[in-house]
Order: structure tokens, then sequence, then C-alpha cells
């Protein structure tokens, strides 16, 4: 028996799963949420500390074990949380996260109402995307239309480049009728005689 095979070196390299844009920002916005939900529990608890430390007069922190996490969203609200993330464009991730941050330093939220301003900011997130993908496709019929308009008065202008033939009728056509027209040399434009 060789060493080779136990240790695996004329293994291939495993090739790590490559994972579509949506499922990395749902990771990175969960992550994040994980991260603040924890940040704020660890608030609360200082929060707490000094409050008994006030009331009482005395720190027994030292003597206190937390559990690693006490507070956890329900899965109902986590898949959702989830399915609100794969809304957001991988290029709004990033100022999603951010206002995340801004919103909790903020209000300094109790672990509970983390998750709420979590989706807040999604929903702030995804009509944000909305809207600029409602302004686009708008320009776009826009740039459309005035293509079209443009082709069709350019049409319109030819059509008026001959000033002596015209298809309007006026009065001094009317009264021209009675005279008998002249006959005139075609490479010549026709004038009519003024009596």
């Amino acid at each position: 028996m060789s060493l080779a095979s136990w240790f695996g070196w004329n293994e291939p390299p495993t090739r790590f799963s490559q994972r579509t844009p949506t499922e990395m920002v749902v990771e990175t916005l969960m992550m994040e949420l994980n991260w603040q939900t924890k940040q704020a529990e660890k608030l609360q608890r200082e929060r707490e500390n000094e409050y008994r430390k006030i009331k009482t007069g005395v720190d027994y922190g030292w003597l206190v074990s937390y559990p690693k996490q006490s507070y956890d969203i329900s899965p109902g609200e986590r898949l959702q949380l989830e399915d609100m993330c794969t809304k957001i464009h991988p290029s709004y991730c990033g100022a999603a996260i951010l206002r995340f941050r801004q919103l909790v330093t903020e209000y300094e939220p109790e672990v509970q109402e983390v998750s709420r301003l979590f989706r807040s900011v999604l929903q702030e997130a995804a009509e944000k995307i909305k809207e600029e993908e409602e302004a686009k496709k708008l320009a776009r019929q826009w740039n459309t239309k005035n293509k079209s308009s443009l082709s069709l008065a350019t049409f319109k202008s030819r059509s008026r480049i001959s000033p002596f033939i015209s298809d309007i009728k006026t009065i001094s056509e009317d009264v021209e009728r009675g005279t008998q027209p002249t006959r005139r040399i075609w490479s010549m434009p026709e004038f009519r005689n003024v009596k």
C-alpha cells in the first residue's frame, strides 16, 4: 500500500461550485443580517448589564455566561427575506448593505427589530431598481418614437422640394382655368403670364 493513496496526492484538485450572482447576493445579504443581529444582541446585553449595575450597585458581569446566540429568526421569515434578497441586483448589494448599517447605527434597534429594518432596506432597494428599470424603458420608448418621427419628417420634407408641383388648390388656379396653358419646354420651369 502506497502513501499516495492515503494522502490523495494523485487525485485531481477539487473545484469550487460555480454560484450565480443571485446566490452570492442572497448569501452576502443574509450574512450581513446575521452579523447585525449578533451585534444588536450584544448591545442589548451590555445595556441590560449597565442597567443592573446601576440598579444594584454591584457588577456581577464576570459571573454571567451568555449563550452563543439566543435570538434566531423564524424559518418562515428567513425564507421571505431570502426571497426578497433574490430581487436585489448585484450592483445594488453594496448600497443595500451600507444603508442597512446606517439604519442600524442610527436607530440602535432591539434584536427583534433588526429583521424588520433589513426588510425595509430590501423593499427600498427593490423599489429603486424598479423605478430605474421603468425610466430605462421610457427612455427606450422615447428614443424609438424620436427615430420614427424623424424618418417621417425627412420623408415629408422630400415631398415638398418641388415648388412648381402642388396639390393644394388656390383661388388663383380657379381664375386661371379659363385661360389656355402654354406649351413649355421640359427643361424650363413653367411660368404663367399674369394679365
